[in-house]
């Protein structure tokens, strides 16, 4: 995880509270030291101050988000900004918390984090291994997918793509021995999970 605020006792305290936790901490004192440091992708996420000098946490959020920094952030605030706020999670922040932040409930925000960060990382890797297995198909046999997918027959999917019936049989077969599915159902899925076309 990564904290990022430019008060060094603050940064202190609550380095040695989330390693106390069993966390692996990387913190900054300044917003810039973060940015240059290459987005890693290990589950994680970023608890930051809202105001800083130079640049504030807003800011920093669009920034880290432009980096490629994918890791949900929390931004603790010693001032009730209610527009910061919803500026914030509008821009992806998975929480605002108020100066003094109670322990269990800074805890709580980051195990959350930690948990929604996990599950985008195995969604991402999810998708990729589909674009990897949809990788292998020729555009004919693609086009011959969504068209299966559409639940159109043979028969409709020849007379859009201007082929025979017979070559679709067969690219439609090709195309299900390569993505290891055996029935429409199960290619509809796939395709669903997916998301876009590769």
């Amino acid at each position: 995880m990564f904290i990022v605020d430019d008060d060094p006792s603050v940064l202190r305290s609550l380095s040695r509270m989330f390693q106390l936790e069993g966390y692996t901490v990387e913190s900054f004192d300044h917003p810039r030291q973060m940015l240059e440091r290459e987005p890693g992708r290990r589950p994680g996420c970023v608890v930051m101050d809202l105001r800083m000098p130079e640049l504030n946490g807003l800011e920093l959020q669009e920034e880290l988000r432009r980096a490629g920094w994918k890791q949900p952030i929390i931004f603790i605030s010693g001032h009730g900004d209610v527009p910061a706020a919803v500026k914030a999670m509008k821009a992806g922040a998975v929480d605002f918390l108020s100066k003094p932040v109670g322990t269990a409930e800074l805890l709580e925000a980051v195990e959350r984090a930690q948990a929604q960060d996990r599950a985008a990382i195995a969604s991402e890797q999810e998708r990729e291994a589909l674009r990897v297995r949809f990788s292998k198909l020729t555009p004919r046999e693609w086009d011959v997918c969504q068209r299966v997918a559409r639940g159109l027959l043979n028969k409709q999917i020849a007379a859009e793509l201007g082929t025979a019936e017979q070559t679709v049989r067969l690219q439609r077969g090709r195309a299900m021995e390569k993505l290891a599915v055996d029935s429409v159902p199960e290619l509809v899925r796939l395709l669903e999970r997916l998301g876009s076309s590769p």
